[in-house]
């Protein structure tokens, strides 16, 4: 972790005086963006949520254990990617809230979009701010919080808005529109809490992060010598640009240099999380914050070379973050197509050993994103998996569901509608057919948010599990797979793990 990160003794009474100076300033710009652009309702129905000191749970203000179950928001038949604010439809909306509410539903994540709030660095959309007014009465009247997330590119590419993580432009223009955006939000208690980005990944090479890798080298191994020795000969050579990456597709048990990257990159994603939690704390210090990790934060399993491992480790992240989110879907042997009980077991212990690597002690954990196809052929990966019924997509969600519960407090499927447009699984994801029509899965999902909401779940009392080498499966794919293979063993002999 970088110097600059640490929150040293020294100098804390000057920081901290800054601090404040920088929180009154950025509050008198939100309050006026927000006397520009309508403020925003200040009436609270639903009581704060917010982490129970010490625990890794939700509880409300009002002392209630809070288990956040839900959906990611958007309307059938309005484009792919989710265009929620350039199709927007109060009425439609409405209607859509009364009826998640019905299935259990009490928290809604909802993207947010260059173009529809912070296409102009500096000014947030009146347009925008606008809908999302409405969007956050129409939530709270329903009795539903909202998870906001973003902003992101569901409406096309930004232009003018630097999106690199690395690039220090990025970070600047996000902590611009959190620090706005939070500011005018601020005591809204509807909001549960933000959301930074949906799957946030760090490439693996780049002008600015070579540049970057330089001086970070530079930094652990003053002079040349130094790195040689704890590199020896193997180690990346330098060009006309200094040391270069690993090779992408380099694969080396515990390599020093390869496991630097992977820790270089680790840093670079910490401060970008770093940045944009404080930024959102100094104008609303009560405000929930954390980010959708992609599954391959946790790097048990990567869809190619080790260079796919995201760079944002769940441990490291827990640092800035109130709570923590991962992201599932069963790749375990390729997409999951309910062909047998083996397959399905094999992903539902590939899942436990994400979400077990995902928990912090002290911070709650959060499934936000996950879900499977049922109730038709889906036409992703170019068609190539087979029908299935919404029964076995209801069996399968509703195992994925017990099989985290007390490692993770919340659920969050994927779309409360299948999507007949998506060009992904989300085609058939939903709980509900495009026009209405509960599924196996949205009744199972209201089965289980009777039994879970409002209870204080714990850690499930499981037999031993192995421990992930993180070394050297962010060197080694073999490594990631003899270690899932393991896990599997034990979690397949685990008589907790039966299906009831």
């Amino acid at each position: 972790m970088k110097d600059h990160l640490i929150r040293k003794p020294a100098g804390n009474r000057l920081r901290h005086w800054l601090l404040l100076v920088l929180g009154v300033w950025i509050s008198l710009a939100g309050a006026t963006v927000q006397a520009q652009t309508n403020s925003a309702p200040l009436t609270n129905h639903l009581p704060k949520i917010r982490v129970a000191a010490g625990k890794r749970a939700f509880v409300s203000e009002t002392g209630q254990p809070f288990v956040p179950l839900g959906v990611t928001y958007y309307r059938p038949g309005t484009g792919w990617a989710p265009q929620v604010w350039t199709k927007w439809d109060a009425e439609a909306t409405r209607k859509d809230f009364a009826a998640m509410r019905h299935v259990g539903v009490n928290c809604v994540r909802v993207f947010l979009s260059y173009h529809s709030f912070y296409s102009q660095p500096g000014v947030l959309n009146p347009e925008g701010l606008a809908k999302f007014d409405q969007f956050l009465e129409i939530a709270e009247a329903a009795g539903i919080y909202v998870h906001p997330t973003g902003p992101d590119h569901w409406e096309g590419p930004a232009v003018g808005q630097p999106v690199a993580i690395e690039d220090p432009n990025t970070v600047a223009a996000l902590e611009n529109f959190w620090q706005l955006f939070a500011a005018r939000y601020r005591g809204r208690s509807v909001i549960f809490g933000y959301d930074l980005k949906n799957e946030p990944e760090l490439a693996w090479d780049g002008d600015i992060l070579r540049q970057r890798w330089n001086t970070w080298l530079a930094k652990k191994y003053p002079g040349e010598d130094a790195r040689k020795v704890a590199w020896g000969t193997n180690g990346p050579q330098p060009d006309a640009k200094g040391i270069l990456p690993p090779p992408s597709d380099q694969d080396a048990l515990k390599s020093r240099p390869l496991l630097d990257y992977q820790t270089f990159r680790e840093e670079i994603a910490d401060e970008w999380t770093a940045h944009q939690a404080t930024a959102i704390k100094l104008v609303d210090p009560d405000a929930l914050v954390t980010v959708g990790l992609i599954q391959w934060a946790v790097p048990a399993l990567l869809p190619g070379p080790v260079k796919y491992y995201a760079a944002f480790r769940p441990a490291r992240q827990a640092k800035f973050l109130d709570f923590l989110e991962i992201h599932f879907y069963p790749f375990a042997q390729g997409a999951f197509e309910y062909r047998t009980e083996a397959e399905e077991m094999h992903n539902l212990s590939y899942l436990e050993s994400v979400v077990r690597e995902t928990v912090c002690p002290d911070k709650p954990t959060i499934l936000a994103e996950f879900g499977w196809y049922g109730g038709g052929k889906p036409r992703f990966d170019n068609g190539q998996h087979p029908a299935a019924t919404e029964e076995q997509q209801a069996h399968y969600c509703r195992r994925l569901v017990e099989t985290s519960a007390g490692f993770v407090c919340g659920w969050l499927n994927w779309g409360f509608y299948d999507t007949p447009e998506a060009t992904d699984c989300s085609e058939f994801t939903g709980l509900a057919k495009p026009d209405g029509q509960l599924k196996a899965w949205g009744k199972t999902f209201q089965m289980l948010a009777q039994r879970y909401q409002g209870q204080a779940l714990a850690l499930p009392a499981i037999s031993p599990r192995p421990t992930m080498d993180w070394d050297a499966c962010l060197t080694s794919l073999a490594a990631a797979r003899e270690f899932r293979e393991k896990y599997h063993t034990a979690f397949a002999a685990d008589p907790a793990r039966k299906e009831n």
